[in-house]
């Protein structure tokens, strides 16, 4: 007899993408664990003759960054049999027949739940707060010391700690950090990020950088979101020919200062798709992306996502840097040759 029994999140932790895609008759192009494409979802309404299609075999999830539709190998299969997400009893249906295509062994009964015959009764979920992200500040912080030891000894000039608003907080939140002014795309002020002074303070309870934390009020949830947006990229107005993209603040700083001012940040060893969209955005279609990510694994990595995710839709140039340096340990003339073509 047939078992009805499905665990949706072992099951999508189970499900080879691989066999998932090739099932619905794409043809796999592989780079690494990466899948590069033609959309094959049906009511892609993206261009036809760009490949937009992404998706990554190791996690077991896709992004169009034509039609934008996303989500997990289940959904994927989903939009393939044209089967709307919210429908809960074709959505089961479907997770049953890839169970016992792919994955047979999941079908067993958990003895737990053969004992159950009845289900508990469970407390009525609260109700959700909605949630605003990235909202922009309706304050600015005042009294930052712009003449901070650590900025001015990192090389930093008077002038660029001005134009990036930098300065020392002594009081709140970010005391005994410098503050750091986050724009989004648009230029609105949503935050500020702190980055300790002094390296040897660093911990697991007192990291490098900090960044806003969730807040109520008024009856909402706000939430900040470092990846829906890049470090300087609202300074960026019109499309350029060459864009180079850093890990952090100070490579952004320090790029800028030397007159390399087309420079963006992702405030962190990862790329999310949203800040690679905005990256495609930034860069004229026969344009140029340069990766200076610093040297190292996390590095490395960073630089392997931008790869991956920019790749398909603009020129990509990685300016490797070895194991031990940053964007900031580099002279202007070194700079310069870093992105010859």
């Amino acid at each position: 007899m047939k078992n009805n029994w499905v665990d949706f999140k072992a099951l999508r932790a189970k499900l080879d993408f691989e066999q998932v895609l090739q099932h619905y008759g794409v043809e796999i192009k592989r780079k690494g664990n990466q899948h590069h494409g033609f959309c094959p979802l049906p009511n892609h309404n993206g261009k036809g003759n760009s490949p937009s299609f992404s998706a990554n075999l190791e996690r077991g999830i896709f992004q169009c960054f034509g039609c934008k539709a996303k989500g997990n190998a289940l959904e994927f299969a989903a939009m393939m049999e044209k089967i709307d997400l919210a429908n809960g009893t074709e959505f089961r249906a479907l997770a049953l027949r890839l169970q016992e295509r792919f994955c047979p062994e999941l079908g067993a009964v958990p003895k737990s739940r053969e004992k159950i015959e009845m289900p508990k009764p469970e407390a009525a979920p609260k109700e959700a707060l909605p949630v605003v992200l990235n909202e922009p500040l309706d304050f600015e912080l005042k009294g930052l010391n712009a003449k901070h030891p650590y900025l001015l000894g990192r090389g930093f000039m008077p002038e660029t700690i001005e134009r990036f608003g930098l300065g020392f907080c002594s009081r709140g939140m970010l005391k005994d950090r410098v503050a750091i002014p986050l724009h989004d795309h648009a230029g609105k002020l949503v935050g500020y990020a702190g980055r300790v002074v002094d390296d040897s303070a660093i911990s697991e309870d007192n990291p490098r950088y900090r960044f806003p934390g969730a807040r109520k009020r008024d009856g909402k949830l706000f939430e900040f979101r470092k990846t829906l947006f890049l470090y300087n990229g609202c300074q960026i107005k019109t499309p350029v020919d060459d864009l180079i993209v850093v890990e952090g603040f100070t490579g952004v700083w320090w790029l800028v200062q030397n007159g390399l001012t087309s420079v963006v940040g992702t405030m962190g060893a990862d790329c999310s798709e949203k800040q690679a969209e905005l990256i495609i955005s930034l860069v004229n279609p026969t344009g140029t992306v340069w990766i200076m990510s610093d040297g190292g694994k996390a590095g490395e990595r960073h630089a392997q996502t931008l790869l991956t995710l920019i790749s398909p839709h603009r020129a990509v140039r990685w300016a490797k840097l070895t194991d031990d340096k940053q964007p900031t340990d580099l002279s202007v003339e070194e700079l310069k040759m870093s992105f010859l073509a």
